[in-house]
């Protein structure tokens, strides 16, 4: 089990925590139109980024972001997932132009937030996930970031680094 922080207030995780090297649990989530997004599948990179609702300026922040560095991850699938609703989701794409990244939510089984240990455990956030990214590449899990405190960014300049260098679309602070 692991914990983060929820303005300064420790948060227990529930579920398996998985580490890099590992295999990727495989997870079917809902995408906005409510077809099957599989997380984890061979054959592919996929970024993942866990986050705890877009309806919150951090997560709007970084899928916004991340919807511009798609062209820079070398081809790699990004989807952001969460507890909200698919339609929900589908709202927030359209209101805010996300076209280059998928969504996909994870309220059907809260399978996602236990195979991969982000399901907030207790407190205000309960039933959320926590802010994190994971790499998967070929069925492993190649990068993880568990984000410390789930009301800030990831680190944008480490998972560039992970990718080649430096893929920063500018504006977002991360340098």
């Amino acid at each position: 089990m692991s914990i983060v922080n929820f303005k300064g207030n420790p948060v227990k995780l529930k579920g398996n925590s998985v580490e890099v090297g590992a295999d990727a649990p495989k997870v079917n989530l809902k995408a906005k139109d409510l077809s099957v997004i599989e997380i984890g599948a061979a054959g592919k990179t996929q970024i993942i980024l866990s986050v705890p609702s877009l309806d919150t300026p951090v997560c709007a922040t970084e899928a916004r972001e991340f919807n511009k560095k798609v062209a820079s991850y070398n081809g790699a699938e990004v989807i952001v997932v969460s507890m909200d609703l698919p339609f929900a989701m589908g709202r927030f794409c359209s209101t805010e132009g996300i076209e280059n990244l998928s969504v996909a939510s994870d309220f059907v089984a809260k399978e996602f937030g236990e195979k991969y240990g982000v399901l907030i455990n207790e407190g205000a956030l309960e039933g959320l996930l926590a802010r994190a990214v994971f790499v998967i590449k070929e069925g492993k899990v190649a990068y993880k970031e568990l984000v410390n405190e789930i009301t800030e960014m990831p680190d944008i300049a480490k998972l560039d680094a992970f990718f080649g260098g430096s893929s920063c679309c500018g504006g977002c602070g991360c340098h």
